[in-house]
């Protein structure tokens, strides 16, 4: 059993074969997809999927590209959807100076907002973080040992994954572990604690080297998983069954 822990099957790209996707991942043994939000209306959209699904669960929370939407009226939606028994947790939240496709301070203040939200509904975060690590860490550590969670589509340094699972989180590795020439993330894949790693596709984005150029889908997770299985030197099955419990874990699923 394998569980994709970062998907957004709400997205455009799956409307003409949102169930067919939905079964090839099971068949090929992606029991779970966590679907993630990234708006309002995807954060809804991902509910709604989780609540027809079986073994689909849903994160609700503003992505840092769309943090100027946030305010007091979005922080009350995502607080009652939060409240969904179907909802595993806030995100995907953080902060992203690759793009800048929403002002700095607002990404700060949209992440800060989140962060306390998670706190207050005791439940994990999703982490994302491009080109921002020193503002993400400083940022979590103000929530240090209140909150835990998911450095999703990992891209830090290796000292920053050990800081990062010291503090609690874990580290979630997508497509581009896959790719030859990530080195530094195959050095983070070997050496990073076992209890600390998850699987995650981000589809419809970021398809593993062996499907580059098609949209992604949780039905290519196994391919991430045998990577990261021969670069640790272990079975897929003993790495399918350490990256399961890890999700359980964090997310608290069934």
């Amino acid at each position: 059993m394998l569980v994709d822990t970062h998907a957004h099957l709400q997205w455009a790209s799956f409307d003409k074969d949102r169930e067919e996707v939905i079964d090839r991942a099971r068949k090929v043994g992606v029991e779970c997809i966590v679907n993630i939000g990234f708006d309002v209306d995807g954060s809804r959209e991902a509910v709604r999927l989780a609540e027809k699904h079986e073994g689909v669960y849903a994160t609700v929370g503003i992505h840092p590209h769309n943090a100027s939407q946030l305010d007091q009226n979005v922080l009350n939606v995502l607080r009652k959807l939060s409240e969904n028994p179907k909802v595993v947790a806030i995100g995907e939240i953080g902060l992203d100076y690759y793009r800048n496709l929403s002002p700095r301070e607002a990404q700060k203040k949209a992440f800060e907002a989140q962060l306390f939200l998670a706190e207050e509904q005791g439940l994990p975060v999703v982490i994302h973080d491009r080109e921002a690590h020193a503002d993400t860490l400083e940022m979590l550590s103000k929530f240090k040992r209140k909150i835990n969670g998911i450095m999703h589509c990992f891209s830090g340094s290796t000292e920053m994954a050990q800081q990062c699972i010291k503090s609690g989180f874990c580290i979630s590795f997508a497509g581009p572990v896959t790719f030859p020439n990530s080195h530094k993330l195959h050095e983070i894949a070997k050496s990073s604690d076992l209890n600390k790693i998850l699987l995650e596709t981000d589809s419809p984005w970021l398809a593993p080297q062996d499907m580059r150029g098609k949209r992604n889908e949780p039905a290519f997770l196994p391919l991430i998983a045998k990577k990261i299985a021969d670069l640790r030197g272990i079975s897929v099955h003993e790495l399918a069954e350490a990256t399961t419990k890890n999700a359980k874990e964090i997310f608290q699923l069934p």
